[in-house]
């Protein structure tokens, strides 16, 4: 009888026997679920955790207790002081060494039943096979750039037959996680299938705010710098002193210690102007969010993989600030998502416009684009290209010519950029004037 009582309640319970509320059953099916080989499939698949901070501790030990062993971890940061007090991976002498490393080799010592592979660096540093080699990708990402190259990526690898279908082998599901201070959410993207991260750009305002751990670790960003000289150097300069926002003096502080900690890490842009600006908006992390939300990414993860219950369709939100309950819904494919559709976009424009002015409109406008090349689709001819340094110097003459003299009203444009890594992005354009 003992032995019976331990498990029952477990998740071997729900991968055992047949449900009623099977992964078939529900509005977002991917599969039929067979009870004889959940258990199986899931000591079997291989999934890829994006990031081992506030999120991806979290994750990692959620993973371990659901007995999906053959995880990847990436993450290009190292462990500050401050991480300690809610990434429980990690200890005091942890500090200074990469995240990736240490939380795998936490978890492969506490669960021996785990193989957790570690990979220190850049996810852009990792080519298209790599993420093909994952059953599912869990996202612990804090910033809206690196998970727009995760999504274009991992779209990019869809594969279609001769009928326009999506092949379902080549789809990587992705479960993308954020928190922000009491509010979170958990995402399902099914590559081609549902809207994909791309398709909500518009709820993601340029950011102004930055997650504690991203300004505690390696910076990228001059507000990176300025936030950590005001929320992490402060305090431990003058702890029985609060930095007062509008004191000449603590502001002068402040600045002078980014611009050290930006002239560290060979990051331009660090002005007085911008420090005071930066210095209001910080988002706490609360431990509490991060937990909540990364449980839901796991408990998703494990449907996906053993089709045992009804796949999450498509959004939840959680909001702690007002109350502990969370809101779902489906978050609609766009229907000119760059990305997740193959749709042709279209944009009205003088011919008078230069082509450095079309370029700025693509980077300021909805697409977001950070270094655009332009070929006419049509004919090949390349309008102008970023890189390598040879082939950009000889199409920059054609920056400051007008459209009129480079391409005709209602030719199609192909666009690549940086943000979208596998991904190319066409672009009919008609002469307004």
């Amino acid at each position: 009888m003992a032995s019976s009582t331990e498990k029952r309640g477990t998740l071997d319970t729900l991968l055992t026997r047949p449900s009623p509320f099977s992964n078939e059953s529900g509005s977002l099916p991917i599969g039929e679920f067979d009870p004889s080989n959940a258990k199986s499939t899931l000591s079997q698949a291989r999934v890829l955790v994006i990031g081992a901070g506030g999120l991806g501790c979290e994750i990692l030990k959620d993973l371990a207790m659901s007995g999906i062993p053959n995880v990847d971890v990436v993450d290009l940061d190292t462990i500050d002081v401050t991480n300690l007090n809610r990434q429980f991976l990690f200890r005091q002498k942890d500090v200074g060494s990469s995240k990736a490393d240490v939380a795998a080799r936490f978890i492969n010592k506490r669960c021996p039943w785990m193989k957790v592979t570690a990979h220190h660096g850049k996810i852009q540093d990792k080519g298209p096979s790599f993420y093909a080699s994952f059953q599912c990708i869990i996202s612990g990402l804090d910033n809206v750039e690196a998970r727009r190259w995760l999504n274009a990526t991992v779209c990019g690898l869809v594969e279609f037959d001769e009928d326009g279908d999506p092949d379902p082998s080549t789809i990587i599901p992705i479960i993308d996680g954020g928190t922000e201070g009491f509010a979170g959410q958990a995402r399902v993207i099914i590559p081609r299938i549902t809207s994909c991260f791309e398709c909500s750009l518009d709820a993601f305002p340029p950011q102004r705010s930055f997650p504690l751990c991203t300004i505690a670790e390696t910076p990228r960003r001059p507000e990176h710098c300025i936030a950590y000289a005001s929320t992490l150097q402060w305090p431990r300069e003058f702890p029985d002193k609060k930095l007062d926002t509008d004191s000449p003096d603590d502001m002068k502080w402040v600045y002078e210690k980014a611009a050290e900690r930006a002239a560290k890490y060979n990051i331009a842009g660090v002005t007085y102007m911008m420090t005071l600006g930066v210095v209001k908006n910080i988002i706490p992390a609360v431990a509490s969010t991060n937990a909540i939300i990364s449980a839901a990414c796991v408990n998703e993860a494990i449907k996906i993989l053993s089709f045992a219950s009804q796949n999450l369709n498509t959004y939840m939100m959680y909001m702690g600030a007002t109350g502990i309950h969370s809101h779902t819904f489906v978050y609609e494919r766009k229907e000119n998502c760059p990305v997740s559709s193959s749709a042709v976009m279209k944009m009205n424009i003088s011919s008078t416009k230069s082509l450095n002015e079309l370029i700025q409109q693509l980077k300021d406008g909805d697409l977001r684009l950070k270094a655009p090349s332009i070929t006419v689709g049509g004919s090949g001819t390349t309008l102008y290209m970023q890189k390598p340094p040879s082939l950009e110097q000889a199409t920059r003459p054609n920056l400051d010519k007008p459209l009129g003299k480079l391409i005709s009203s209602g030719e199609e444009l192909t666009i690549t950029d940086p943000v979208f890594p596998e991904i190319s992005v066409g672009l009919k354009i008609v002469f307004a004037d």
